[in-house]
């Protein structure tokens, strides 16, 4: 460069990593190259100390380089490794993150996406608790969990294999008579076929079973109560138990221990997400896994492919069993 300190341009890169302007502008808007090409783009990136102007990228390609995605919270562990991971996979394409949390409220969420749409996001990403959320069909739109409808890609874990795989693997364990515990919305969702896929194998395999449901916002007394009724005066009505979160799980077995039941000597607990302590570290409980990378991966290839009518409606990938201290080895 001259002494005068201009600024690089993408033909100094191309110039300097010998390639074609073009190849330059493929690195740089994470469109695939050679492998030998792309390294020596990026040396010359970082030799000359090159920075893409997103605001030119964007007049030329007609977009922000920008999606929203939007959750109920980062409080919770899962929510806060989910958005992680897709912050990381847009990252990996040159692609920021707008981040709204919706603390479950369907006519918040609703307010969000109009504020997104006013922002000219590329698309939104969404785990909404709204069944009847309204977004611009310019606007791409991929769920978590919830089935908008045919012309909108869910992508979600296999819920209903989770079910049965925490029931067989209960019973593996030696677990005679179980129970399921859940907390959710009555929203139509895939997290709803973890039970069916419990009572599926339940009944495959004639183990007797029961089920304590309650919906969003009730207080966890009603669990309290329901451990009382079959653990209160040393009774044992139940050796496992499956529990539709690790936060559920993890009350559950504190619980549990106060009304001085052993875990999982006497009472083996499966949660389901795959939560970790601070986030990377060992297994809250024992869970049924969802693999948050893949989540994230499916999204974002989703959101930012041309939509047609080939999109799937629904992505279900495969979970996992881990063990976390709260079933038997």
């Amino acid at each position: 460069m001259s002494g005068n300190k201009t600024v690089p341009t993408m033909k100094d890169v191309a110039r300097e990593a010998g390639v074609a302007l073009g190849t330059v502008s493929k690195v740089v808007n994470g469109i695939p190259v050679g492998e030998e090409y792309r390294l020596r783009v990026e040396a010359a990136i970082e030799k000359l100390n090159y920075r893409v102007s997103s605001y030119a990228r964007g007049l030329r390609s007609s977009k922000t380089y920008t999606i929203a995605v939007m959750v109920p919270n980062l409080i919770s562990p899962f929510f806060s490794k989910l958005v992680d991971c897709i912050n990381r996979e847009l990252s990996a394409r040159k692609y920021r993150m707008l981040f709204y949390a919706t603390d479950y409220d369907p006519a918040q969420e609703q307010e969000l996406v109009h504020l997104a749409e006013q922002q000219k996001v590329d698309g939104i990403i969404c785990l909404s608790y709204n069944p009847h959320l309204q977004v611009s069909p310019d606007v791409p739109l991929v769920s978590i969990d919830r089935y908008f409808g045919a012309q909108i890609p869910c992508v979600a874990s296999d819920n209903y294999g989770g079910g049965r795989l925490a029931a067989e693997k209960l019973v593996e364990n030696g677990c005679k008579n179980l129970a399921f515990l859940r907390i959710g919305s009555k929203l139509t969702n895939e997290p709803n076929k973890r039970k069916d896929g419990f009572i599926a194998a339940c009944e495959a395999l004639e183990v007797p079973y029961t089920l304590k449901i309650v919906d969003d916002y009730t207080p966890y007394a009603a669990f309290e109560e329901f451990l009382m009724e079959h653990f209160g005066d040393g009774r044992r009505d139940f050796d496992g138990i499956f529990c539709v979160t690790d936060s559920l799980a993890h009350q559950i077995r504190i619980s549990l221990q106060g009304m001085d039941v052993r875990v999982p000597e006497d009472v083996q607990i499966i949660g389901f997400d795959g939560v970790r302590h601070f986030g990377d570290l060992e297994l809250t409980c024992s869970t049924i896994v969802q693999p948050l990378e893949a989540i994230a991966a499916n999204c974002v290839e989703l959101v930012l492919s041309p939509r047609g009518e080939n999109a799937p409606a629904l992505i279900c990938l495969p979970v996992s069993y881990g063990w976390g201290g709260t079933t038997r080895e």
